[in-house]
C-alpha cells in the first residue's frame, strides 16, 4: 500500500525548489514526516527546523531523528503563527496540511513571511473536501466514511475548501504566487489508500465531534469492507484532492 500523498509531497518540495544547503522551517511539523523529506533534500550542509505546539508528536519526531542518524534537523515547541525570532531567519518555510487549521490563514502566512529572507520560498500542501468523493459507480460505505472525516475536520474549525483559497491566501499575505497545482487520490479495486489507518488514527476525534459512534465505524473490518465494495463495482474512486502551491516573499 503505497503512500500516495507522501509521493506528491515529495514532488511539490522538488518542483518548488526546495534543495541542498537551504536553511528550512517545517511548521506544524507534527512527528515529521514532512521534515525528514526536507532533511533529504537540503543535505548535510542545509538545515531544518520542525515546530509544532504539541509536545508529543515532537518527542517522537525527535526520536525518529535519531533512528535515522539525521544531523540536520531539529525539533521546537512553537507556534505556526508566531515563530520565535531567535529561530532566525529561513531560506524556505513548507507545511502540510495546517492552513486550514488556521484561525486566521492569512495573518498566519504573513507572520510566517518575517521568518523569510527576502526571495524566500513558501510551500504549502492542503487537502479540499470541494470535489469528493468522486465515482461514477454508487460506493455508499466509501461517501460515509468521507462523510465521517469531514465533518469531523470541519466541526474542529477548519477550512475545508483551503485548496481552493491557497493562492488568495498566499497572495492576500503579500507573497507573489508561482505556481498552484491539484492531485487527486485515486483508489481502485487494486491500488489501495491508508483510509481505514486514517480513520483508526481519526476515531477519538471523529467520536467526539458526534459524528458517528464506534459501532457504527466498526473499524476492525472496515478497511476490508471498503475493498469488497469497490471491488463489487469494479469501481475507481477519487477518495481527495491534494492542492500543492509554492510562493516567494518580495525582495
Amino acid at each position: 500500500m503505497n503512500d500516495m500523498v507522501a509521493e506528491m509531497t515529495e514532488r511539490l518540495l522538488a518542483d518548488a525548489g526546495i534543495g541542498a544547503g537551504m536553511r528550512v522551517l517545517d511548521v506544524g511539523c507534527g512527528r515529521g514526516d514532512v521534515s525528514f523529506m526536507v532533511a533529504q533534500r537540503v543535505g548535510a550542509q542545509g538545515q531544518v527546523v520542525g515546530i509544532d505546539r504539541d509536545v508529543q508528536p515532537l518527542a517522537a519526531a525527535r526520536d525518529r531523528a535519531r533512528e535515522l542518524g539525521l544531523s540536520n534537523v531539529t525539533f521546537a515547541e512553537g507556534d505556526l503563527g508566531a515563530p520565535s525570532p531567535e529561530l532566525g531567519l529561513f531560506d524556505g518555510v513548507v507545511g502540510r496540511r495546517v492552513l486550514m487549521y488556521q484561525p486566521d490563514a492569512v495573518a498566519a502566512v504573513r507572520r510566517l513571511s518575517g521568518a523569510l529572507r527576502p526571495g524566500g520560498l513558501v510551500v504549502f500542501q492542503e487537502h479540499d473536501a470541494t470535489m469528493v468523493p468522486a465515482s461514477v459507480e454508487p460506493l455508499p460505505l466509501h461517501e460515509r466514511v468521507n462523510h465521517w472525516i469531514w465533518r469531523t475536520v470541519e466541526r474542529e474549525g477548519a477550512d475545508i475548501h483551503m485548496g481552493f483559497h491557497l493562492a488568495t491566501v498566499l497572495e492576500q499575505a503579500g507573497l507573489a504566487v508561482e505556481r498552484v497545482r491539484a492531485e487527486a487520490v485515486v483508489q481502485t479495486p487494486k491500488i489501495l489508500h491508508r483510509t481505514g489507518a486514517i480513520v483508526r488514527a481519526m476515531l477519538p476525534r471523529i467520536v467526539q465531534q458526534g459524528v458517528a459512534t464506534e459501532a457504527e465505524i466498526d473499524v476492525e473490518t472496515l478497511e476490508a469492507r471498503l475493498l469488497e465494495e469497490r471491488a463489487k463495482a469494479n469501481a475507481t474512486y477519487v477518495s481527495d484532492m491534494v492542492f500543492g502551491a509554492w510562493a516567494r516573499k518580495p525582495g
